[in-house]
Formats: structure tokens, sequence, C-alpha cells
């Protein structure tokens, strides 16, 4: 997670979460359910959340987060380590896409006009 392009990493204490941003928007977040099964939790388009949702029982709508937007991923599961990277990688875009050209020019280091 932090290997990607502007990620910092945060802890939030009162909810017991390490949480992965870009500038002040959360692309990711590792934590545990009320089972105490650790999870990940990422931003997904809906229909692309919904998709996997069906595929794969270890994801499940986001943990504490939007139910459409956000998805958890139960880390002990059986979600294959490329389905988790390319859940990462467009949470990671999602969110980079969302800043203004500048912002993301900033981020990237490229010049985006």
């Amino acid at each position: 997670l932090l290997s990607k392009i502007g990620a910092r990493k945060d802890y939030k204490a009162e909810w017991g979460w390490n949480r992965y941003l870009l500038k002040d928007k959360m692309f990711a977040a590792i934590c545990t359910n009320k089972e105490s099964k650790p999870i990940i939790t990422l931003k997904l388009e809906p229909v692309d959340g919904d998709f996997l949702r069906t595929q794969f029982p270890d994801i499940v709508p986001g943990y504490y987060m939007n139910k459409d937007h956000w998805n958890s991923v139960f880390l002990e599961g059986n979600v294959p380590d490329e389905i988790l990277m390319d859940m990462i990688n467009k949470s990671h875009q999602l969110i980079l896409n969302s800043f203004s050209k500048k912002i993301q020019s900033e981020i990237t280091g490229d010049n985006l006009s």
C-alpha cells in the first residue's frame, strides 16, 4: 500500500485502523472486524464491488463504511492475491482521480495539464 504513488499511512487510534491516504482522502484501511478478523477495506466503483462480492464470499460490504462504494476483504479468506492487488490499484486510482488535475500532478509528479 505504501508503494502506491503519494501514499501515506496514519493510525486512527479511536477506530483502531491503519489508514492509507492520498492527501487527506483514504483509499485503504486495515483493521479487525467485531469478531477480531483482520480485514482490508477498499473503495471501488459500485458495479465492480457488487461483482466481486458475488464472486468471493470473503469480499463483503465495507465495514463501518458506505456499503455501495467500500468493500472489505477478509485477509485470512480465499481471495486470490491478484484480485486483492487489482482492488488496491483501483481504489488508489479512484481516489487519485477524485482530485483536480493540479493536485493529481502534485501527487504523481507528472505534468497532467
